[in-house]
């Protein structure tokens, strides 16, 4: 008859098993990793379902009148003019600029395509910028002055509690106001 050891963490008898008890053991082990690769496998396949779904039900147009012209949006969740969660996506064409600017509350940028690029201040400045790649996100804090701009077509998703306001450094960038002509330039 073979000897077999027990492995670690597993009881020991005083009699050695049999080899039908060992085997027994070991279909039940395999049997327990085997449920827990299925369980785990469906569960990224439902998850990737439920992405697609929202994904298709997105409705993109045109940005909101406090965005330069370009950009286009899709309201994901919520109402960014209640108070309340919402989550948006923007996409923003190459060279997209939005002027500096701070927010009432914390808004959270996820970068899902392109290089989001963005900076502090009262001016853009290149120089002092930050990228944000695919899977990557970054949260301005409320009343924190930034500016952004897009290399590559690039889709971000913005969340955060509305309501959503939007104060530019400059009143002259506000797309609202009909001073507002021309895009900022970075330096």
């Amino acid at each position: 008859m073979l000897a077999l050891a027990a492995p670690a963490g597993v009881r020991r008898f005083n009699a050695p098993p049999t080899q039908a008890s060992w085997l027994t053991y070991l279909e039940a082990r395999m049997t327990s990793r085997a449920l827990s690769l299925a369980l785990a496998t469906l569960l990224v396949a439902s998850a990737a379902t439920l992405h697609a779904q929202q994904a298709a039900k997105v409705k993109w147009g045109p940005a909101p009148p406090f965005l330069p012209a370009g950009a286009q949006f899709a309201l994901v969740s919520g109402d960014p003019g209640k108070s309340g969660p919402f989550a948006i996506e923007l996409s923003l064409p190459n060279g997209y600029v939005i002027a500096p600017h701070s927010h009432p509350t914390d808004e959270t940028v996820s970068v899902k395509s392109g290089h989001f690029r963005y900076g502090m201040g009262d001016k853009i400045d290149k120089k002092a910028e930050k990228t944000l790649k695919p899977g990557q996100s970054n949260t301005m804090k409320a009343q924190m002055t930034h500016w952004a701009r897009a290399q590559g077509h690039t889709v971000v998703e913005v969340t955060g509690n509305g309501p959503f306001a939007i104060t530019y450094v400059n009143a002259a960038d506000d797309p609202r106001n009909a001073k507002a002509k021309e895009k900022p330039k970075a330096k």
